[in-house]
């Protein structure tokens, strides 16, 4: 049987069309402008560097490297330590007094979690709830977090891992005293031995953990070919933002609903087996 061809469906697979020429325009853009990268983080810590993935995550790796070119991460702060988690920066300043100052972000980019959320990897932090806000904050995984990163929140876009022994600085950095703690995490602080936070009435800049700079050592097409990220565990197949564990369409961006979770199952089941009796019921009485 043929489905009708109305105005609303010509309208519905134009916008279709037009939604996929201009993905696969902005992809073109990405492959020409974009270039494999390492990237050196210089910190008042100790200096490491990051291989980037932008054959695969060329938004995110553009995002970046335009906040890298304009200074944006130049004498910014490490502001938030969770640790066993993550070590985040990116978009706070000291201006000398408290609380940080925000630095400004350029537009949102598009989330690209293609890759897992283990140690040693940096990824893109995000408003709460909200699948395409990344801008200027980014964070390293301290172990693997992948069963709730890559999950939750549409996942959490992962574009380069560090290389080298450059997780000892990290982790050197994760294990700082902790200021200004809250339930999300603290300020990493330098503090001479036997200080407190409590001790530290006007910190100074050299209490902090300042990213001195971000500078591009190698911006050859391709510099991630040694590597092998973990791909994440929970893809988004049809690109809804929905992963297809949780999605009962996985190839319809335009339909998603939550999958049946286990301990429903049964009530759901024993439900439409009823309304199935019910209707076999109706049907031999109406013949």
């Amino acid at each position: 049987m043929f489905t009708p061809i109305t105005k609303k469906t010509i309208t519905r697979n134009t916008r279709k069309v037009l939604a996929l020429l201009s993905i696969a325009t902005a992809s073109l853009g990405f492959a020409n402008t974009a270039n494999a990268t390492i990237v050196e983080f210089q910190t008042s810590q100790g200096t490491f560097q990051v291989n980037l993935f932008d054959t695969t995550t060329p938004a995110t790796v553009k995002n970046f490297l335009n906040y890298v070119d304009s200074l944006h991460y130049s004498n910014s702060v490490i502001h938030r330590v969770v640790p066993d988690f993550v070590v985040q920066g990116g978009g706070f300043e000291f201006s000398g007094t408290m609380p940080l100052t925000r630095r400004e972000a350029n537009d949102p980019v598009i989330n690209e979690a293609i890759y897992s959320n283990i140690n040693g990897t940096i990824a893109m932090a995000k408003l709460p709830g909200s699948i395409n806000s990344a801008t200027d904050q980014w964070f390293f995984n301290l172990k693997d977090n992948s069963d709730h990163l890559d999950r939750s929140n549409g996942g959490f876009t992962v574009f380069g891992q560090v290389i080298g022994d450059g997780m000892t600085i990290v982790n050197k950095i994760a294990q700082l005293q902790l200021c200004n703690t809250t339930d999300t995490g603290g300020i990493p602080m330098v503090l001479d031995d036997g200080l407190k936070c409590a001790d530290l009435t006007v910190p100074g800049m050299e209490n902090f953990v300042v990213i001195e700079q971000v500078i591009i050592i190698d911006s050859s097409e391709v510099t991630d070919s040694n590597l092998n990220p973990l791909l994440t565990k929970y893809p988004d197949s049809d690109g809804d933002g929905v992963k297809d564990i949780d999605d009962a369409f996985p190839s319809d961006p335009d339909k998603y609903l939550p999958d049946v979770k286990e301990e429903s199952g049964g009530s759901i089941t024993w439900f439409a087996l009823a309304m199935l009796a019910l209707l076999t019921t109706k049907k031999r009485f109406i013949r």
